[in-house]
């Protein structure tokens, strides 16, 4: 069997689970031949992570050699794990140097990059895959088959809200991410998942979009308005700290792959999330109008006490409605667990108030509510993940559901972040279709 010669450009924590799956899981399918990274520490990192797993340690190359390590290593994939901003140069030299790319969302993070990756695409006609885990959970594919079997008839409205929390949502402003350039805001990189979800469920593309939204909680300002007094510049520091501080020192991957290495490039993995510099929202709302008549309803908060979201998909026949917790509180220490009335309870029992759970109702109109049944997997994401992975590297097979997604649904997905970030900056609706992007001037595939 011949196995395809894999590249991975950018060794950063994601880089980690493409890493382990060809030196694991993939091994017949897939060889890790060299890793492509500017920072040496993180380089020798991942080298050692494929050593330890027991396959022989790929070459190491700076990015600036991308061409020269696909010629000489003789690359057939490219898997870009690098900064959100770097996706679209790093994809149009892969496939200009006759590699194919798999590369984590979101595709890119503009329009103009956008229209770069799909001339490039036309001109090489080289294959760029997107790993949307999140169509591969359980419960969004049970979602997707409930709307495609038509058990709620044409869909007519979406509302979807999406809480990160103090914890999750509070690293997105420590990090590379809190700066609009590099990341696109939560719009391009957070939600650009969850724009193809509402995508894929309801197979129609978007249209016109309206964005509201701002930074009302981190930043300095927010921070000063509410007198929240001085603070450390970064969560590794000596002294007493607080549930916004990360520090380095506490995790040992995180240390070694950050707080190591940032003597090299200054990368600072954890900066103060009430600090300067801040250019992202994190309270978000968008109304999107879609080619198939739908409208969606979206909103997004990054300070939330608990971490989950909700999504109800309105049809002609009825409604399907999903619920998840995928975390119900963030604790500082023992005992600040919500709990219910101690006298509502036995003495000693302690009972959370939001257990990490998931739920699907569907009801039809004149009928009782059903609970559809969600089967989940081994693994991360319910057993999506392992599905995810066997499709990128031995290759999707029959898949009713269509979840292997391309670089066409990578520029949908990101279409409604990049159109809400206008419609952010100008305070008025966004035709998708004057993005300048040829892709979403067309019909649906």
């Amino acid at each position: 069997m011949s196995r395809r010669r894999y590249a991975v450009v950018g060794a950063g924590s994601r880089s980690q689970l493409y890493v382990d799956a060809i030196a694991g899981p993939y091994a017949e399918h897939a060889e890790l031949v060299a890793i492509c990274e500017p920072n040496p520490v993180r380089a020798a990192l991942a080298v050692q992570r494929a050593v330890d797993a027991g396959i022989a340690a790929p070459s190491t190359w700076h990015p600036d050699r991308l061409e020269e390590l696909i010629r000489t290593e003789r690359i057939d994939r490219v898997v870009i794990t690098a900064r959100d901003d770097q996706h679209a140069p790093l994809i149009v030299r892969a496939l200009e140097a006759g590699a194919d790319v798999v590369v984590e969302k979101p595709l890119t993070i503009d329009a103009e990059s956008a229209a770069a990756i799909e001339d490039a695409v036309e001109r090489t006609g080289g294959d760029v895959l997107l790993t949307f885990n999140y169509r591969y959970s359980p419960r969004n594919s049970a979602l997707r088959q409930v709307i495609q079997d038509g058990l709620i008839g044409d869909v007519t409205s979406i509302d979807f809200q999406w809480m990160l929390d103090t914890k999750h949502g509070a690293d997105y402003f420590r990090r590379w991410h809190r700066e609009k350039k590099n990341s696109g805001g939560l719009l391009v990189h957070k939600a650009s998942h969850h724009f193809d979800l509402v995508n894929w469920w309801i197979h129609s593309t978007p249209r016109r979009v309206f964005a509201s939204g701002g930074l009302r909680f981190y930043g300095a300002e927010n921070a000063a308005a509410r007198g929240l007094g001085e603070r450390p510049p970064r969560g590794t520091h000596e002294g007493a700290h607080d549930g916004f501080d990360l520090d380095l020192r506490e995790n040992a991957n995180l240390k070694a792959l950050y707080l190591d290495a940032e003597g090299h490039d200054g990368y600072v993995r954890d900066r103060d999330v009430f600090g300067e510099g801040i250019t992202i929202e994190d309270n978000l709302a968008l109304v999107v109008d879609y080619a198939s008549g739908a409208t969606l309803s979206y909103s997004l908060n990054a300070h939330a006490p608990w971490e989950g979201y909700r999504v109800a998909v309105n049809g002609t026949l009825g409604r399907a409605e999903l619920d998840v917790v995928e975390r119900g509180a963030v604790v500082q220490s023992e005992g600040l667990t919500p709990v219910l009335d101690p006298s509502a309870v036995d003495a000693g029992t302690s009972v959370t108030l939001r257990p990490e759970t998931e739920r699907m109702l569907l009801q039809r109109h004149w009928e009782e509510p059903v609970e559809i049944p969600i089967v989940s997997g081994d693994g991360g994401h319910g057993g999506g993940d392992a599905i995810l992975l066997s499709d990128v590297f031995i290759g999707p097979g029959e898949d009713p559901l269509a979840r292997p997604a391309n670089w066409r649904d990578g520029v949908q997905s990101i279409a409604v972040g990049i159109a809400g970030n206008r419609s952010l900056a100008t305070g008025m609706p966004v035709e998708v279709a004057d993005l300048g992007i040829r892709l979403l001037t067309q019909p649906v595939r």
